[in-house]
């Protein structure tokens, strides 16, 4: 029994001793390795330090090299200062003997100035004796000339006033005559003055009353002018309060597309085209009839249907003059027809295609389909003013 024990135990024993040794076995391996792989990183860290090293003495000697480049350099220059200096010491021992030679000379030379005021001023003195002198003597000359002119003068005169005396005993007798017939035309001269400013008098009328019928016929013609250029003046209020918003031609008249207003070969209203007529006539008729220097001079207001050149004259005269008509009576059943009484303005009327819309030589048929509302002035106040106006005076 013991023995079995013992022999259990002891194999117990040394398989966990070898178990151990193996333990241990493979630890130290595994510190071998370590050491192994660090010594290897040592080694690599070692030769980049051996490297980085040896580029450090290499550029050490670089920069020694330099620096004992340098320092010759530097050598070279002490030893040209040191010459540079010598020179200097001996140019500053010149300029002490130029400065003292100077200061010699500013001496003398002020000595000089000294004496040259002196003379100077003596000069100046002199000249203005002379100076003196000179006016002195041109003015005696100049007295001398005169003198002499006056009796040149003087001589000439006498021989002129030997002759005239001589030719004014022979013209006596015809001065007297001369002067008898001065007298004469004196007085007709006088006579022809008072004519002649009774003449300019005249004229001077003539002149004024020329200026104020000049006036009045300026006059007329700014009221001329006013009275035919009425119509312009309506358009442009018409497109001043219609602005944008409505589409008026040239010549004033409100145009609304066909396209819109009636389908293809038809002419009865589209229900949706209705109100936008409704508008656009409302805003048209009241700029026209508001306007109390507008209103008493329209004469009618007139529907005119146009159509393209499809087709012929005679179909497109019927179709335009039944568009015209249709549109003609839903305006009269309108609100504003009746405020402005517009059943005896309102003229409806066909055109067919002879009012085509030409672009460029060519057709615009779409364009061509259209109805156009426009006012008609009464020529006959506008002619009545001009007669008044021609008749005057």
């Amino acid at each position: 029994m013991f023995r079995k024990r013992d022999s259990s135990n002891s194999s117990n024993f040394w398989i966990s001793y070898a178990d151990l040794m193996a333990g241990l076995l493979f630890v130290f391996i595994l510190l071998i390795g370590a050491i192994i792989s660090k010594s290897t990183t040592l080694r690599e860290n070692l030769k980049a330090k051996e490297d980085a090293l040896s580029k450090t003495q290499q550029n050490l000697k670089k920069n020694i090299n330099s620096v004992n480049k340098l320092n010759q350099k530097v050598t070279l220059q002490e030893k040209t200062i040191k010459k540079n200096l010598e020179i200097i010491k001996l140019k500053e021992d010149e300029i002490v003997e130029l400065k003292s030679l100077l200061s010699n000379r500013d001496k003398e030379l002020n000595k000089t100035k000294s004496s040259l005021i002196l003379t100077e001023n003596e000069l100046k003195l002199k000249a203005n004796e002379l100076k003196r002198l000179n006016q002195i003597l041109l003015a005696k000359n100049s007295s001398i000339d005169k003198l002499n002119g006056k009796v040149i003068i003087l001589q000439n005169l006498l021989k002129e006033s030997n002759e005239t005396v001589k030719k004014l005993e022979n013209y006596k007798d015809r001065v007297l005559i001369l002067s008898n017939s001065l007298t004469k035309k004196e007085d007709e001269l006088n006579v022809t003055q008072e004519k002649m400013l009774k003449l300019l008098e005249a004229l001077d009328e003539k002149q004024s009353k020329y200026e104020a019928i000049l006036k009045e016929l300026q006059s007329k013609r700014e009221k001329i002018k006013y009275l035919t250029g009425f119509r312009l003046r309506v358009i442009e209020e018409l497109k001043k309060s219609l602005g944008n918003s409505i589409d008026v031609t040239k010549d004033g008249s409100l145009k609304l597309s066909s396209n819109i207003l009636f389908e293809k070969g038809s002419s009865e209203l589209k229900d949706e085209a209705k109100e936008q007529l409704k508008k656009s006539f409302t805003n048209y008729i009241k700029t026209l009839f508001n306007n109390p220097s507008i209103a008493p001079n329209i004469d009618t207001i007139v529907i005119e249907g146009h159509t393209d050149s499809d087709g012929g004259y005679i179909y497109n005269l019927k179709l335009s003059q039944d568009r015209a008509l249709s549109v003609m009576k839903y305006l009269l059943t309108l609100k504003v027809a009746k405020d402005y009484n517009l059943q005896q303005y309102l003229v409806a009327q066909g055109r067919s295609y002879l009012d085509r819309v030409l672009i460029d030589g060519e057709e615009d048929k779409d364009a061509s389909r259209r109805i156009e509302i426009k006012f008609r002035l009464k020529n006959r106040n506008s002619l009545y003013e001009i007669e008044k106006i021609l008749d005057a005076n």
